[in-house]
């Protein structure tokens, strides 16, 4: 994210791999990497960091080749018309395979904290 590589991000993830994204699902690889391609035309990435929540990752099936965490995300974002601006939202994933590719990825974005205005008791 913060090389704002679409092919280096893309290649995370499996073939057959499902990315929801705030705006919805995005299918298979080579789709990802076109969304993410989109995505860096537009907007540059810098600070990107995520955090994995603490009782996070639990192992699934039988074999021991696939998982499931969560966590947090935020990153700083400039556009052309706008920003810098710091946001951030949550994640989960599934990941499997000897390398760990993700099979699916979801994110969303919080909605910034409303300015605080003046009550009664403070003007």
């Amino acid at each position: 994210m913060n090389n704002n590589d679409a092919a280096a991000a893309a290649a995370c993830f499996t073939e057959d791999a499902v990315y929801v994204t705030d705006r919805g699902p995005v299918n298979g690889r080579e789709a990802i990497e076109k969304w993410y391609a989109d995505l860096f035309q537009k907007v540059h990435f810098s600070d990107h960091i995520i955090t994995i929540d603490q009782d996070a990752p639990h192992i699934i099936g039988t074999d021991g080749k696939e998982m499931w965490a969560t966590g947090g995300w935020s990153t700083i974002i400039k556009g052309e018309n706008f920003g810098p601006t710091q946001i951030k939202g949550y994640w989960s994933v599934i990941r499997e395979g000897d390398d760990w590719k993700i099979r699916m990825l979801t994110s969303n974005i919080t909605p910034a904290p409303a300015p605080a205005t003046k009550t009664a008791e403070t003007k």
